[in-house]
């Protein structure tokens, strides 16, 4: 069968899910020919990157179309999410047929898929104003950094001794601080006006999180406190606040963040790229019609259909 890309193409859902799903079986008839039967995790991550050239080759298809027939950008955008979101039901569909979902399996699974949701509306802005922006590198932070202090302690009323022991201290406070180098990039980077903003998206903050929680801390307090530009940083959860532990909390009480949780994180996406990504979800998702059948029993049966609130 083939799949007809036209300005209304983000309203087909059914025809795109039909279309992926005899990708799919045909993506699965060659996996079993080439890993065989029991080799599932091979299968299972094979499905997903053939699913995933899928739906790269109708995007681009999309993009091509879309400037040739001159698109409004919204009709680009939701073009974009319905094919990812078609393409996420299938790939679940599918991964859950080869190797059933389990708790951390699944969990992580919606985080890398919810996530892409956030910062579409980015990469394809309805504001006209709002621009993707670079991230700085730590090393050059820490470079300019360094500059200016050992510049101000030359300035000091001390000896030559005195600073060059100052430095050294100071080197040294780097080294406890970074034993390598800081990674300062997030899942998004934008600016409206002169003003920049960095976000993080989590599906969550569980009992694994304390390690990426002293890392964003961290990250924050060098956009807030060190960079020269004028940073925002927004963290937005997928889950609802009370779902998550106390490093969110952490993270929420440092006043170095701005913290959005389930539906309070589409108001902020909307106000910043032009599109309400929480009413298009409302509208075009629904997972448990969405799903396969047999996959939504098994989801309920593994308590798991609540990592679908989105």
């Amino acid at each position: 069968m083939t799949l007809e890309v036209d300005a209304t193409i983000g309203t087909q859902k059914s025809q795109i899910l039909d279309y992926l799903r005899s990708r799919a079986s045909e993506h699965c008839t060659e996996l079993v020919r080439v890993f065989g039967e029991t080799q599932i995790k091979k299968r299972s991550a094979g499905i997903n990157k053939a699913l995933n050239a899928d739906k790269l080759s109708l995007l681009a298809i999309v993009r091509q179309t879309a400037g040739r027939e001159n698109w409004n950008p919204d009709a680009v955008l939701e073009a974009t999410l319905m094919l990812m979101h078609c393409t996420n039901v299938v790939m679940i569909e599918k991964r859950n047929e080869i190797w059933p979902y389990e708790y951390m399996a699944f969990s992580r699974r919606i985080g890398e898929l919810w996530e892409p949701f956030v910062t579409t509306c980015f990469d394809y802005p309805i504001r006209s104003d709002v621009a993707l922006i670079n991230p700085p590198l730590f090393k050059d932070v820490k470079k300019r950094l360094s500059k200016e202090v050992k510049d101000f302690i030359q300035k000091l009323n001390l000896n030559a001794t005195e600073k060059e022991s100052l430095i050294r201290y100071y080197d040294q406070v780097w080294q406890l601080v970074s034993s390598g180098e800081i990674k300062l990039e997030l899942d998004l980077h934008f600016a409206i006006a002169k003003r920049r903003y960095v976000a993080d998206c989590k599906s969550g903050f569980g009992s694994n999180e304390k390690g990426n929680t002293n890392r964003l801390l961290l990250v924050a307090s060098v956009y807030k406190n060190i960079e020269p530009e004028d940073y925002t940083c927004m963290i937005l959860v997928r889950s609802l606040e009370e779902s998550n532990n106390h490093y969110l909390q952490t993270l929420k009480r440092s006043g170095l963040w701005e913290v959005y949780c389930g539906r309070e994180t589409y108001p902020k996406v909307a106000e910043f790229s032009g599109f309400d990504l929480g009413e298009w979800i409302i509208r075009n998702i629904s997972w448990q019609e969405d799903l396969e059948k047999k996959c939504v029993r098994h989801l309920a049966k593994n308590d798991l259909l609540k990592y679908l609130t989105w």
